[in-house]
């Protein structure tokens, strides 16, 4: 070693003696500045005729080699050397020239004073949409999956762009880069190259940004987001004033959705079993499985981040939020995802869904809500990151979900408009509703080639498939009957017919089993009520389900009588009621029934006039003959129906 240590890493402050504090306040701007840059700067962060502190890597007989970062080296030619150095020397040195073929030249420089100054790697940051094979980038952005594998660790960073998968080596199965977590803000930088026909990014270096960096990456990412996350600028599909303020509301929904995918987390959405909760479900699934798709270039990302599964129940029950929870945690222990963002449709509006948003709370999990059951908002908005409903803006279900969501599909992705212009009267003929643009829709779908007979025959299909679906998502065959995202229009037809005939015939099979013994009375309000006991005389374990076997014989009820009619089908601890004429308030109703007979444990809810309730088997009596006091002094009201498809 010899005696040269200019610039020594041990004495990074001035190489001058000390000066009192005025006179080096005084003489700062004076001395000569001499860089030290980071290990990871390139010759981007450089500059002619700058000073940088160097370490000799060789000596030959024409000069010394030096480094003055890990990959920025020179040569300082004999000629420009003030003495002898070996291997290991520190000196300062001057970049006095950047050749054609890239090599650099420095000049050795004996300096009595100086300070120094600490230069960061400012790389090139590339954005990950237009990555392509054979680039060698430096993408920022931020962590959203770290996943350890048999071979490398793969992460995946999120820019406004999209995400890309990079992959780190360190041996097999061992992780690599141990100190970068999920939500860390990164520079990662590597070759893009493709794998299994998705690209990813081969890592040569991985580097969490210091906190002020990180905070301004952060500030430019989430600004970047909140710009893509912006919706389309569409008109709803048809015009009606009730709907304006609801499609306000589902903009800002949109808004949080799409940001949601920019930012790579998961989506799980949980959705009515009926008519109406699909046609609500499959249009939202396919316009954010399209959004999906464009921001990751994983061709499969849209299999591994979306997850639609129907619900029974008309409210969160805790076992489907244990199972949707236990799969989340999951998710994050296995493939080092983020926990995932859950959509309610059709469902999630009342106070029964507290105890299951209350399970995921204590794990952050952000949820929305769109329905159209009556909702209890003060009891459910605290825990709801957003919440669309009809009744939070004076209207009531004939808005219903699937006409709802067809517009936040179309807010996300317009460009599946025309494959969803028959959906919003679908939706409206499956959930009996009566609002005033029944007719708008119903044309628009006409237009589209589908007439009503056709739109009545897809619900009964999708009601039908979904009986027999009962927890599964049945993807293909849920979309092939609505014919959205459906690649065979013959397929859509027959498998509509085969569907809605099987449904028709089961459903007449099941009516004339219970016809003989449906007892009827007439209330004091002048209604007709109707009681069938379903676990006695209805097939059971087939379908029609008790639910659609009562509306069915409801319905048959309404049409004999031109009155209004009530019908109760019961089972040993549930019951399921219609309305058409009676104003019920099923909600209000059951929280009555649980103040006057708390020990029946009596829960459920519904509409006005479509609602379910359970209890305690052996108080079935008691809350049937309770309830049915309640339908007797109920208002009739003849513009409520459950039955009318639409107005004449």
């Amino acid at each position: 070693m010899s005696e040269n240590t200019a610039g020594d890493s041990g004495m990074r402050g001035d190489s001058s003696p000390e000066l009192d504090a005025d006179a080096a306040e005084g003489a700062a701007d004076d001395r000569p500045t001499v860089y030290d840059l980071a290990p990871d700067c390139t010759l981007e962060d450089a500059e002619v005729d700058a000073l940088y502190h160097a370490e000799v890597n060789g000596v030959v007989d024409y000069g010394i080699f030096v480094d003055v970062s890990d990959a920025l080296s020179g040569l300082v030619h004999e000629s420009n050397l003030d003495g002898a150095y070996a291997v290991g020397d520190r000196l300062v040195v001057r970049l006095t020239e950047v050749k054609e073929n890239g090599d650099v030249a420095f000049d050795d420089e004996d300096l009595d004073d100086y300070r120094t100054e600490t230069v960061a790697h400012e790389p090139t940051v590339s954005r990950v949409r237009g990555l392509a094979p054979g680039d060698e980038v430096t993408v920022e952005g931020e962590v959203v999956q770290a996943k350890q594998t048999g071979g490398p660790t793969i992460f995946a960073v999120a820019d406004a762009s999209g995400v890309v998968s990079c992959a780190a080596f360190e041996e097999a199965g061992v992780r690599a880069y141990p100190e970068i977590s999920v939500g860390d803000m990164v520079h990662v930088g590597g070759t893009v190259e493709t794998r299994e026909n998705a690209l990813q990014l081969e890592v040569d270096s991985l580097k969490q940004l210091s906190e002020e960096r990180a905070t301004e990456a952060r500030e430019r990412f989430e600004a970047a987001l909140d710009e893509r996350a912006e919706p389309a600028d569409v008109d709803p599909l048809v015009e009606w004033e009730a709907f304006e303020p609801i499609h306000d509301d589902l903009r800002e929904l949109a808004r949080l959705l799409r940001r949601t995918v920019l930012s790579g987390r998961p989506l799980r959405v949980r959705h009515h079993a009926d008519g109406d909760g699909m046609c609500a479900a499959i249009p939202v699934q396919l316009a954010l499985e399209n959004f999906v798709q464009e921001v990751h270039e994983d061709p499969d990302a849209a299999r591994h981040l979306f997850k639609r599964l129907p619900s029974k129940a008309p409210y969160y029950e805790m076992e489907d939020v244990t199972r949707d929870l236990n799969f989340a945690l999951e998710g994050r222990a296995r493939h080092g995802q983020k926990l995932p963002f859950l959509l309610m449709l059709d469902n999630g509006s009342t106070e029964e869904d507290v105890p299951a948003y209350e399970n995921l709370a204590h794990y952050d999990i952000p949820i929305a809500a769109v329905d159209h059951h009556h909702p209890d908002p003060e009891a459910v908005e605290p825990l709801l990151d957003a919440h669309v409903n009809p009744y939070l803006h004076d209207e009531d279900y004939r808005i219903t979900t699937g006409m709802m969501c067809v517009e936040l599909a179309r807010l996300i992705d317009p460009s599946i408009t025309e494959e969803l212009e028959h959906v919003p009267a679908v939706a409206g003929l499956s959930d009996r509703s009566k609002a005033e643009a029944m007719d708008d829709y119903v044309a628009l779908a006409e237009e589209a080639g589908y007439d009503e007979s056709d739109l009545l025959d897809i619900g009964e299909a999708l009601d039908y498939a979904a009986h027999w679906l009962r927890y599964s998502e049945g993807k293909t065959l849920v979309n092939d009957a609505l014919n959205v995202g459906c690649e065979d229009e013959d397929r859509h037809e027959e498998l509509v017919e085969f569907l809605s005939e099987r449904a028709d015939r089961d459903v007449q099979r099941q009516l004339d089993a219970v016809d003989d013994h449906v007892e009827h009375e007439r209330l004091a309000s002048g209604a007709h009520l109707y009681r069938i006991d379903l676990d006695e005389y209805a097939h059971r374990f087939t379908y029609p389900a008790p639910g659609k076997t009562t509306g069915e014989l409801h319905d048959t009820r309404v049409q004999e009588t031109g009155d209004p009619v009530i019908t109760i089908g019961y089972g040993p601890d549930f019951c399921v009621l219609r309305s058409d004429g009676v104003r019920l308030d099923i909600p209000n109703m059951v929280t009555e029934l649980n103040e006057e007979l708390p020990e029946a444990g009596v829960s459920g809810g519904g509409h006005l006039v479509v609602g379910s309730i359970k209890f305690v088997k052996g108080r079935r009596s008691a809350v049937i003959e309770t309830l049915v006091e309640k339908m007797a002094e109920a208002e009739i009201d003849e513009a409520l129906s459950s039955t009318a498809a639409i107005d004449d």
